[in-house]
């Protein structure tokens, strides 16, 4: 980004970066690709002549959603080849985002999953709509489609991501008690404690990019998942430690052997049990748990 003192254009794309970002990332579920797509968005507003935008805001939504659709068709070529699962690239996020319930759920893991089984189209056009409440004529700008037809996209597209998103809503606290048993049971090797949080129907799913050892299919029931984990907690080369964190707007555990990241663990919770479990482990995806990174829905 060119360091100019008092550039408009500067001023603006900073002012609306967060945003951004925020937009990108959750049409994406990619940190590295949607930095990527910003600097692709930064490139084109350098050149605009802002004398002729009437909403800054507005102008820069759209060229970034348009951007990201663009790397979203090419991520879904790339993830045919993917090695094993695929998950969202997470993110360490600050209390505030936590705290933003409308925000934190959006970004959840078993929400971005849930947006992974939408056309690209109709994963913008839910989250401009459903997460960052856009008007249809702004979104139909964005995707390139009339406002009757967004309109048509945003039910669609409400009602599949209504009828697979987490059936209530669990508070922190809840979670951070379940992922206490995962804690307790990296530090002790006792199992036991997960053993009594988990749902006989429990899903595991791990990504390790072919990179890392992983499940390379999600691992169905309790039984086959106390054995995997079983299996990982005892094949560490090190001393395998972890940490409460803050993933995704969710407590989660970060795991680490001999101090270094080696996954991020995120839950989900239905009727007080874990149903859900989800381990990254690709090194590629795990740059972004230094530092929080600043989300807004403004």
């Amino acid at each position: 980004m060119r360091d100019h003192i008092d550039d408009p254009a500067t001023d603006a794309f900073v002012t609306h970066r967060n945003l951004l970002f925020t937009v990108v990332y959750e049409i994406l579920g990619s940190a590295t690709d949607a930095e990527d797509v910003l600097q692709e968005t930064w490139l084109r507003w350098a050149e605009v002549d802002l004398a002729q935008v009437n909403d800054q805001r507005a102008y820069l939504v759209r060229v970034a959603t348009r951007r990201a659709l663009d790397r979203l068709r090419a991520l879904r070529r790339r993830k045919e080849t993917y090695v094993g699962s695929w998950l969202p690239e997470p993110l360490l996020t600050s209390p505030d985002v936590a705290e933003n319930v409308e925000l934190a759920e959006s970004l959840s893991m078993a929400v971005m999953l849930v947006l992974e089984t939408l056309s690209p189209t109709e994963r913008a056009v839910f989250v401009l709509r459903e997460v960052f409440d856009l008007g249809y004529d702004e979104i139909a700008e964005a995707v390139g489609k009339t406002p009757a037809t967004v309109r048509q996209i945003a039910h669609r597209s409400r009602k599949h991501v209504d009828a697979r998103r987490p059936r209530e809503v669990v508070s922190p606290s809840q979670v951070r008690a379940a992922l206490a048993s995962f804690q307790h049971a990296v530090e002790t090797g006792d199992l036991q404690g997960v053993l009594d949080v988990l749902a006989p129907d429990v899903v595991l799913i791990s990504d390790g990019g072919g990179v890392r050892s992983a499940a390379l299919r999600p691992v169905e029931g309790i039984t086959k998942v106390i054995q995997l984990l079983l299996v990982s907690l005892g094949d560490k080369e090190g001393t395998l430690t972890s940490e409460p964190t803050t993933v995704n707007g969710d407590p989660a555990l970060l795991l680490l052997v001999d101090g270094e990241i080696d996954s991020v663990m995120a839950i989900r919770l239905e009727d007080g049990l874990v149903i859900g479990i989800y381990v990254v482990r690709n090194p590629a995806k795990l740059t972004h748990l230094a530092d929080a990174t600043p989300l807004t829905l403004n």
